[in-house]
């Protein structure tokens, strides 16, 4: 909470003012710059009219009489009055009370505890006559201080700047969740389907090769069933950092296909680069050197892996890709697992 003495010159807006993310949607009234002007409620109107001489940002002023709040007139309606017709005999040697009682002002009073957006909302439900006043806050009973309108509502404008960077983050993190799979955090099968149709329909056009890999855990129920299924899900969670690290261009993508199943696809390349790729994901698998006593290959964990690759044309399907290389993957297995088969036609 910052104060404004009724003596202070013009100051600047502090920078906080202008930054978005200084707001929250639960900011509140303390947070604005507060202004302590309060005047006796019999001073004269003189008086208060130096008040605002002496400081040019001075929204209003409280009127106080033995501690209690009586009212409160703005700047604009205390020079609006002196302006009118008789004004100055009216109300400049007057008690102020004398041009709050002609006024007839509508009073807005919130604790500082209340949030801004609140505030905001409530001030322009106002009266056109009254849109502008200054917003009463009260810091502790029977203390209170002044809240520029301009203020309030430039403090909303921020909060709402930062509620939809707040909202945007949040719908970037749903997607990426409905994207990802729960587990090993990386592309769920929804995701592969898209990625591969996109990648499919690009290379069509530029008539290029687009290759799948499908990795097989070996043995993986016998995993399961010998270390317990939450030693499974440390084993496919190191797998796929395998797999990852393998797989180093940000355009592959590497998914969980399904089970202990993964796919990586590997747009914009040839089978030599698949086969290389496939190569390099196994033996970091295996440089894993998780143990692996029910598997009939390996005293460590392998995987099986088969490689397709297409260039895609508008007469073929991505599901033609998919199935060479589950072809490719099936031989694998049947020729002894723990290693990568090309599909050849």
């Amino acid at each position: 909470m910052l104060n404004i003495a009724t003596n202070l010159q013009p100051i600047n807006t502090p920078n906080f003012l202008n930054n978005p993310e200084f707001w929250t949607p639960e900011s509140t009234l303390k947070e604005l710059l507060l202004y302590d002007a309060q005047v006796q409620w019999d001073e004269r109107g003189q008086d208060v009219e130096k008040k605002f001489k002496d400081a040019p940002l001075l929204p209003g002023v409280i009127l106080m009489q033995q501690g209690r709040l009586m009212g409160m007139i703005s700047r604009q309606r205390f020079l609006e009055h002196l302006s009118s017709p008789y004004g100055l005999e009216l109300f400049l040697k007057r008690p102020i009370k004398a041009l709050y009682n002609f006024a007839q002002i509508e009073l807005l009073i919130y604790p500082s505890s209340t949030a801004i957006v609140t505030a905001a909302t409530d001030a322009v439900r106002r009266s056109p006559a009254m849109l502008l006043e200054p917003i009463i806050v009260e810091l502790e009973p029977q203390v209170y201080r002044l809240v520029d309108v301009h203020q309030l509502l430039y403090a909303q404008g921020q909060i709402h700047l930062m509620t939809i960077k707040l909202l945007e983050k949040a719908n970037d993190r749903l997607n990426r969740l409905a994207t990802l799979d729960g587990l090993t955090q990386v592309a769920n099968r929804r995701q592969f389907d898209q990625r591969l149709e996109q990648e499919w329909q690009r290379l069509t056009r530029e008539r290029q090769p687009l290759s799948l890999i499908l990795c097989d855990i070996d043995y993986f129920k016998a995993y399961n069933d010998t270390y317990g299924h939450l030693a499974g899900d440390d084993c496919l969670q190191k797998v796929v950092g395998a797999v990852q690290k393998a797989v180093q261009r940000p355009a592959d993508l590497v998914a969980r296909y399904g089970g202990e199943e993964f796919a990586v696809i590997l747009p914009n390349t040839p089978k030599s680069g698949a086969i290389k790729v496939a190569e390099n994901i196994r033996s970091q698998v295996q440089g894993l050197h998780i143990g692996h006593t029910g598997s009939q290959v390996s005293l460590w964990v392998t995987l099986s892996l088969g490689i397709a690759t297409m260039i895609p044309t508008s007469e073929e399907v991505p599901a033609r890709l998919i199935a060479r290389a589950d072809m490719a993957l099936y031989q694998a297995k049947t020729q002894g697992r723990d290693r990568a088969v090309f599909h050849c036609e």
